[in-house]
């Protein structure tokens, strides 16, 4: 295993992680940013406001997007176990 094999994958595993965390991050960002409009619109300064709605969405996106979570993660093992036999 040589140099660029490792940087291939690093690279892989940084797309990886990014393509597993992201629907739920974003939708948590999402909600956050709701909840933080209508408190600017309502003028509600309640510091713990956000922490149910955010815990929410996403435990419910945990939920909807685990078979995806789990299928990406699945599918970089086993070409990473392949490319550990193969070479």
């Amino acid at each position: 295993m040589n140099e660029a094999d490792i940087l291939a994958i690093a690279t892989e595993s940084t797309i990886v992680m990014l393509k597993i965390a992201a629907p739920t991050m974003v939708l948590a960002l999402a909600v956050g940013l709701a909840i933080s409009l209508f408190q600017a619109l309502t003028q509600i300064q309640e510091m713990t406001l956000t922490f149910v709605p955010k815990m929410l969405v996403i435990f419910l996106s945990l939920l909807v997007f685990l078979p995806f979570m789990l299928g990406t993660l699945a599918e970089f093992t086993r070409e990473l176990m392949e490319r550990a036999a193969g070479g």
